[in-house]
Formats: structure tokens, sequence, C-alpha cells
């Protein structure tokens, strides 16, 4: 069973910047798509970002410019660079990892005014 394991998420001002890992079990090599989600409360999750096997990446508009996400097929990890933090970032941040669908249990990230 693969184990996607976040971490990095806190209470952060905003303009801040945190950066969220995403640890999987065994190698991320083996998926071909791997996606940072958030869900704010009362809404549905979205896509922040997602970062192919090959290194190509995808963002949420309302990130460019402010988010960077890499992934590290060495150390078996995905990273999300949150820098410019806004209050309307704040949500509980999930790992996704593709084909399989497998989810983290998230990191909450809260931005204050």
């Amino acid at each position: 069973q693969v184990q996607l394991v976040e971490s990095g998420g806190g209470l952060v001002q905003a303009g801040g910047s945190l950066r969220l890992s995403c640890a999987a079990s065994g190698s991320i090599f083996r998926f071909n798509v791997v996606g940072w989600y958030r869900q704010a409360p009362g809404k549905q999750r979205e896509l922040v970002a997602d970062i192919t096997r090959g290194g190509s990446t995808n963002y949420k508009d309302s990130v460019k410019g402010r988010f960077t996400i890499s992934r590290d097929n060495a150390r078996n990890t995905v990273s999300l660079q949150m820098n410019s933090l806004k209050p309307e970032d704040t949500a509980v941040y999930y790992c996704n990892a593709q084909p399989w669908d497998y989810w983290g249990k998230g990191t909450l990230v809260t931005v204050s005014s």
C-alpha cells in the first residue's frame, strides 16, 4: 500500500512563505503525475499544481508566479514552495499521485491577514 505523507503546513502572515513536502513510501517514479490539491472550508477540493514524471508542470491561475512545484525522485518527495501567501490560500493541502489516485491525509495552511 502506497503512503503519501504531507508536511510543512502551518500559520503564516500574508506575504510570507511556506514549503510543503509530500513524501511517498517507495519510488515516486512510479507515478506519472503528482499533484497538490487544496480544500478550503465550505469549498470543493481544487488542483493547485501538478508535475509529470518528465517534469512538466501545471498551475492554477491564481498561484502562478507565487507557487513552484518540484519533484526529487532520489528522495521520493514532491514539494510545493509557496511564496507571497494570501489569506485566500488558507486550506488543507493534499498530495495526490496518479494513475492510481492515491491521497495523503493533508496538511493545514493558514494565512493570516
